[in-house]
């Protein structure tokens, strides 16, 4: 029997990929500091006799020494969540985001060099595009952070580190590694405590209170369901063409953050309202947004056939019903 690895197994788009693993007949084992993570994610799961959940921390070296030297597969998803976060932790960001990825890479490079080579997905961002003025941004596309002035730039940035470090390892020990950048992924269990869009907007609609929209609404973003991504996931690691490489994985289908409130109000309760706020008063006077992040999807697909299987109605539906 495989054993599986997951960072940040408690967390959202972690705790389906826990499931998924699991459906597949590795044993499981589970890291989390509960910090961002929630015991609830695991709730169904929680008896499986293949899963273990350690609730620990991956900044603790010997911790993590034990745990990758026990897996076979190692999938860090472990990291700083959510735009509200970023910009109440910056130094907890960038610390959480770049020390335990060295230390899992680290021990990952000294069993490859070994001769014991373990495939490892490491979770990435669309933020590590930065601002890039491109319509639709792939994989080869420059990163174009914003002042270090300003904190929000700090969550892609350290992601960015995380990258070039992945890749080093594998270039200098022909690590198995993959690297994807997340879109946007949604969908049930999400919370909107971190400044996640859809699951802010079905809760204050549920609730009758009014859709909050930041700015004038007009940024555009791309919604995939967390199946679809975590499904991809998978797929990647296990196949050879995708080692030593970075993907784009979400959905490329656009829409406007105002279009996606009216898109709630019609589905969940269309007697709420929409009310706009700027991002000095939701988070402070520094704050830079991003206006338009769509992914070019063209290396998933022709790598493993990539097709999200949910589009965005049906991903309206399910958050609402969970």
């Amino acid at each position: 029997m495989k054993t599986t690895l997951v960072t940040g197994g408690a967390g959202f788009i972690g705790s389906y990929l826990t499931e998924r693993l699991l459906e597949r007949g590795d044993h499981v084992v589970v890291v989390d500091d509960l910090s961002t993570g929630r015991s609830d994610n695991l709730a169904a799961i929680r008896s499986h006799p293949q899963l273990e959940f350690i609730e620990g921390t991956i900044e603790d070296p010997e911790l993590t020494a034990e745990l990758v030297d026990r897996a076979d597969e190692v999938y860090h998803m472990a990291a700083a969540v959510g735009v509200a976060l970023i910009a109440a932790q910056p130094i907890r960001t960038i610390e959480r985001n770049i020390y335990p990825t060295q230390l899992i890479l680290d021990r990952l490079g000294a069993r490859a060099a070994a001769g014991d080579s373990v495939r490892c997905f490491i979770a990435s961002t669309s933020e590590v595009y930065g601002k890039n003025p491109k319509p639709v941004w792939n994989e080869e596309d420059d990163l174009v952070f914003g002042s270090t002035t300003r904190c929000r730039w700090s969550y892609g940035a350290s992601k960015a580190i995380d990258e070039f470090l992945a890749l080093a390892f594998h270039r200098q020990h022909r690590l198995p590694v993959v690297i994807g950048r997340f879109f946007n992924v949604v969908g049930p269990r999400q919370t909107g405590a971190y400044g996640m869009v859809l699951p802010r907007f079905v809760d204050a609609a549920r609730r009758g209170d009014p859709l909050v929209v930041h700015d004038d609404g007009r940024q555009v973003r791309c919604f995939a369901h967390v199946a679809d991504v975590v499904g991809a996931v998978i797929e990647l690691v296990a196949n050879e063409a995708a080692h030593g490489r970075v993907f784009n994985i979400g959905s490329d289908r656009p829409v406007s953050i105002l279009e996606l409130a009216e898109m709630v109000r019609s589905r969940v309760n269309p007697d709420t309202t929409i009310r706009f706020q700027s991002y000095a008063d939701a988070y402070d006077e520094s704050f830079e947004d991003i206006r338009r992040r769509v992914p070019d999807l063209t290396r998933i697909r022709e790598t493993i056939g990539y097709q999200p299987k949910y589009d965005l109605e049906e991903i309206i539906d399910s958050v609402a019903k969970r």
